[in-house]
């Protein structure tokens, strides 16, 4: 199964006590996820207080610091709007300034919410810099305005992301999506995840649909039984681990 780890997501420090926040721990968490199977990785960098950042140095500082400790594994990064405070032209000036990094620095791809403002800009802009684009879809209607925007044919992924969807409702909802953007046409690779007790149900759908899926403590800060675990190498072992069994 091709997986994403996702490291660390908007998760407070001190939401589990192995969550990831410096290039250090980032870094860290990369090899050990490589270690374990994961084909690639995604994390939301910050700055030297521990607040997410979509600056240039922070991007850099933390995707050269993965990029070191698991050579050749795929980064990518957040550019959720909450970021900056909801500002679309304080992300759009961020981005763009990631096409000054160095290649070691710059992210392989970053995820863009279809549903947040400002998505059509964001996509030329992260295109523009050199970074490939993965389009967060959280419902039919995100499908909808996917495939009537002028970059569907431009992504290099589009993220089916259920979301504050009950675990017992996230897999027909995942359907609804998926069957929606194929009865529209959009061509691009899908990668298939929720959130919370829906991470799960959705990864063994991922599994039996045959799509990349995705695991890490953004998502999900136990095992499939509930049970604890020691952090994002242990939930990758188990993804995988569980995907080889389905």
């Amino acid at each position: 199964m091709w997986l994403k780890a996702c490291l660390n997501g908007n998760r407070a420090p001190g939401a589990h006590p192995a969550l990831p926040l410096s290039p250090a721990q980032l870094a860290a968490d990369a090899a050990s996820v490589a270690q374990a199977g994961a084909s690639a990785v995604h994390i939301h960098p910050r700055d030297t207080a521990g607040r997410e950042s979509l600056a240039a140095s922070d991007i850099g500082a933390a995707v050269a610091a993965v990029r070191a400790a698991a050579p050749g594994m795929p980064v990518g990064v957040s550019t959720g709007l909450w970021i900056t405070g909801g500002d679309e032209a304080a992300r759009l000036r961020a981005v763009r300034a990631w096409a000054a990094l160095p290649a070691r620095e710059r992210p392989d791809f970053a995820s863009c919410n279809v549903s947040e403002p400002g998505f059509r800009e964001l996509t030329l802009a992260l295109l523009d810099a050199g970074v490939g684009v993965e389009a967060g879809v959280w419902s039919e209607r995100d499908a909808r305005a996917l495939a009537r925007s002028d970059v569907a044919d431009k992504i290099m992924r589009v993220l089916i992301e259920i979301i504050d969807v009950p675990a017992g409702r996230a897999v027909a909802e995942a359907r609804r999506v998926l069957d929606r953007l194929e009865a529209l046409g959009v061509q691009a690779p899908r990668l298939l995840h929720g959130e919370g007790t829906a991470t799960w149900p959705l990864l063994d759908e991922a599994v039996r649909l045959g799509l990349p899926g995705r695991i890490g403590l953004e998502d999900v800060l136990h095992g499939p039984s509930g049970e604890p675990v020691s952090g994002n190498g242990e939930l990758a072992g188990l993804a995988l681990s569980r995907a080889r069994d389905l």
